[in-house]
């Protein structure tokens, strides 16, 4: 039961709101590494799996079902905007990453993506992260704006299970930043610090998305799709790749399968 005062908000308050929530998860999970310097990697592996799993979940059920619902009355068909927004979401994250200097976790610095740089790994390892977490950020501001559309196809039930589906794998995320920047070496508040970094840009992402549908509504099934593409295209290319990495690929992808399941319930049973 969401309490009132966050009820009477206008879209845009509770979309700010939304994500800091989810950055306040992802903070604690990088907070745990205060408790213990190392941690299995299977146990981070299947953390990963587990974040793409609601990940996938969340795209579907959050984004391309409700996009789909709102454009019944398009005049070229209902999939039109979805299928439009979602690949455009994966071509401008495919952009991104070949300019955006990056590094993914656990790779040597040697295997940088993006344009060519001297930057410090760790900077590489914070934009890689950022990368990562814009689609989320922006996927529950443009459920939020939603609500201030008047459409009847969203609801403030639907847009808060989004942001508590990203939170929840927001926890393991920032425990799987965090945690083997501290096994390397890295002191531990700094490895909190970049640990948590992936949070900051999901509140500014997700204020933007929510903007951008109040204020432009013939956008929004676009702006849903759109962010369910790029969630995607970071899955397929980041998280799954790195869950598998570690020689654990049976548990990682168990993980997926329960990620997945628990979103998919969530959707279903609250949204």
């Amino acid at each position: 039961m969401l309490p009132d005062w966050f009820v009477q908000m206008p879209a845009v308050g509770q979309a700010f709101l939304a994500t800091c929530f989810t950055w306040a998860m992802t903070a604690c999970g990088a907070a745990v590494i205060f408790v213990r310097r190392d941690f299995d990697r299977r146990l981070l592996d299947v953390m990963l799996g587990f974040a793409a799993g609601v990940m996938i979940a969340a795209s579907y059920w959050s984004l391309l079902a409700p996009a789909i619902d709102m454009s019944a009355d398009h005049p070229i068909g209902a999939w039109f905007p979805a299928v439009t927004g979602f690949l455009g979401g994966a071509i401008v994250l495919r952009l991104i990453d070949r300019v955006l200097p990056h590094l993914h976790l656990n790779a040597p610095l040697s295997e940088a993506e993006g344009l060519s740089t001297s930057w410090r790994r760790s900077t590489l390892l914070v934009l890689a992260i950022t990368l990562h977490n814009i689609p989320e950020g922006f996927a529950v501001g443009v459920a939020f704006g939603a609500l201030g559309t008047d459409n009847p196809s969203a609801t403030l039930t639907g847009a808060a299970v989004l942001a508590l589906g990203i939170g929840i794998q927001n926890f393991p995320e920032g425990l799987a930043v965090a945690a083997p920047l501290r096994r390397d070496g890295m002191g531990q508040f700094k490895s909190f610090w970049i640990g948590q970094l992936s949070g900051v840009v999901e509140v500014i992402a997700g204020v933007l998305g929510a903007v951008l549908v109040v204020y432009v509504q013939p956008l929004l099934p676009y702006a849903l799709s759109f962010a369910a593409g790029a969630m995607i295209f970071v899955v397929v290319e980041e998280v799954i790749p790195e869950s598998q990495a570690g020689q654990n690929g049976d548990l990682a992808t168990m993980g997926t399968m329960i990620g997945f399941a628990v979103m998919m319930l969530l959707d279903v049973a609250l949204g």
